[in-house]
């Protein structure tokens, strides 16, 4: 572990190196995938996973958190700009994320369909006014935060920890994105099914 550590240290990005942007990451998977899990569960008035996977792991927040920092702490002392350009940024995030879901999964795991102001259901005005919110709160004040915290523990000890979570990471969203797979061929299988019923029925209704 000491050699990754050394290796990683290398690597210098807004003031910290890799190591410190790697422990974020799965820190705000974390943290993100537990504050959208709570709204969630308090708007739908039941306990609600709004991960892909069934561990508490929301790469997205990992994903959006690091990235922002490393793109938006210039603005740090300016909260307007912070907060214009990092929902700007975060909804450009967001966008690309939902087309590459798309690509992948065939569905995007969110909707905003019965928002204000939204396109095709991926974006919206509320989402993007939300986004902004975060980026100052994180930019500001959590990153760090969170920075002091991963500092506390031994480098050794946090990087045995993150192999661990990265290991069921990758076989919870391995299992899940095989599921999601099938499911999709299973329901290609089944329309394609209902398709040559249908057809069949219009035959045998024009035949007569």
């Amino acid at each position: 572990m000491e050699r990754i550590s050394l290796w990683m240290s290398r690597f210098q990005f807004a003031g910290y190196d890799l190591y410190h942007f790697v422990a974020c990451f799965f820190l705000f998977s974390i943290i993100g995938w537990m504050v959208e899990s709570a709204y969630m569960s308090l708007c739908n008035r039941k306990l609600t996973n709004r991960g892909f996977m069934t561990g508490p792991f929301c790469p997205i927040y990992g994903f959006g958190a690091t990235l922002g920092y490393i793109f938006l702490h210039p603005f740090a002392h300016n909260i307007i700009a912070l907060y214009i350009v990092g929902a700007l940024l975060a909804t450009l995030f967001e966008y690309l994320v939902a087309k590459l879901m798309m690509k992948l999964f065939g569905e995007v795991w969110w909707d905003y369909n019965d928002k204000f102001c939204n396109y095709k259901g991926v974006i919206c005005l509320e989402s993007t006014l939300a986004w902004g919110l975060y980026a100052v709160i994180i930019i500001s004040f959590l990153f760090e935060k969170v920075i002091g915290f991963v500092d506390r523990y031994p480098r050794a000890w946090v990087l045995k920890t993150i192999a661990l979570i990265l290991t069921m990471a990758v076989i919870d969203f391995g299992y899940h994105f095989a599921m999601s797979v099938k499911i999709k061929e299973e329901t290609r299988e089944g329309l394609y099914e209902k398709k040559e019923e249908i057809i069949d029925f219009c035959h045998r209704l024009i035949g007569r």
